[in-house]
């Protein structure tokens, strides 16, 4: 498997770069017969479109989808899905600047590092914007797993040090933080605006919530469930840290304290009283509802000048131009619900390529 590819059963391919003609994906391996159109691919692309509010980019794009193959009268062939969103609004010339020195905190280093080129006109694939083509290809993975009662939601949770206590994801849908909690919202708002005009740019953490997950899904060794979705998630430019379920709390706890105890419910279904697993037990998804929550650096583009070195290795300043999120949070909110889509879509043909069954296999007496 490449650098540009993840899942086995439901594979994504995605390819171009921020100024490129176009960004594009190759979903392989979509069941036949999914209800699937580009209004439901569209639907996700706005959630992560930039310009929108505030809290955004001021670049303006449509991130209009088109899809290429894989679709037959309004369902899906079997067959590669490819679709395509073509860049509109890329302004290279702001960063010509850039050409031979390196930003501090993005990937121009490392990129240079490994291959001895790079792309200097926004970050090429190392751009945030390479994550529309993953969007388009969640959106996929969502038709498929709406069929099994598959729902995966997300808010902005923190931003900086104010924190959400609601989990409205309705509200998040509702304000431009993507927040779901409307009162922590308007304080965040008001912390990114601060930041904004001070040329700064500040971090947060981003929760999402998988519900109707049936158990059985993930490997008891390698291929765990919970190691897949911390790997999706940790893919996406700008996380520094996941955590599934209560994750880092459960450092400080007793293991008479952490344990989830269990319960018998009605047809043979075992329920726990709580949830600090975050759905996932050895590797394993436990029916519960999956959590994970990630960490979100800041934009490391800000107006302020900073050190750094050139190509050459010269010592010099940089102060970044161009168009940047005060607070990438509520667009990377999509994108993360997009990576788990996608995990969680994969593991659940693989499950249903094992067992020949999407679900447990094993009753209660």
């Amino acid at each position: 498997m490449s650098g540009n590819c993840w899942g086995r059963a439901f594979q994504v391919t995605t390819f171009g770069e921020s100024h490129g003609p176009a960004l594009g994906v190759i979903v392989d391996g979509c069941p036949p017969g999914v209800a699937l159109s580009e209004d439901l691919v569209q639907r996700d692309l706005d959630r992560r479109r930039p310009g929108q509010g505030p809290a955004s980019t001021t670049r303006s794009e449509e991130d209009e989808v088109e899809i290429l193959s894989g679709l037959f009268e309004g369902r899906t062939t079997g067959t590669p899905i490819g679709m395509i969103i073509r860049n509109k609004d890329h302004q290279s010339s702001a960063y010509d600047a850039l050409k031979d020195l390196f930003r501090p905190g993005h990937a121009d280093l490392t990129y240079f590092l490994k291959y001895g080129v790079r792309d200097h006109r926004g970050g090429g694939r190392a751009s945030g914007r390479e994550t529309a083509a993953r969007v388009a290809a969640g959106a996929a993975a969502r038709a498929v797993l709406r069929g099994v009662g598959v729902s995966v939601k997300s808010g902005v949770i923190r931003v900086g040090d104010v924190e959400a206590i609601e989990r409205d994801f309705e509200e998040a849908e509702r304000n431009p933080l993507r927040c779901p909690d409307a009162e922590a919202a308007e304080r965040m708002l008001e912390l990114v605006m601060e930041c904004a005009r001070s040329g700064d740019t500040v971090g947060g953490v981003v929760e999402i919530v998988a519900t109707g997950v049936p158990a059985g899904l993930g490997e008891p060794v390698f291929g765990k469930l919970d190691a897949d979705l911390a790997g999706a998630l940790m893919g996406i430019g700008a996380v520094k840290g996941v955590e599934i379920g209560d994750g880092f709390a459960a450092a400080s706890r007793k293991g008479s304290e952490n344990s989830d105890p269990l319960e018998k419910g009605g047809g043979g279904h075992v329920a726990s009283r709580r949830n600090f697993a975050g759905g996932v037990l050895g590797g394993i998804s436990t029916g519960e509802p999956i959590i994970a929550r990630i960490a979100v650096k800041p934009t490391p583009s800000i107006a302020s000048e900073q050190d750094t070195v050139t190509k050459m290795g010269a010592a010099t300043k940089v102060q970044v131009k161009g168009r940047h999120d005060p607070c990438i949070c509520p667009r990377i909110a999509p994108v993360a619900e997009a990576m788990a889509l996608i995990t969680l879509c994969d593991h659940l043909l693989r499950q249903r390529g094992q067992t020949g069954k999407a679900g447990p296999l094993g009753e209660l007496g």
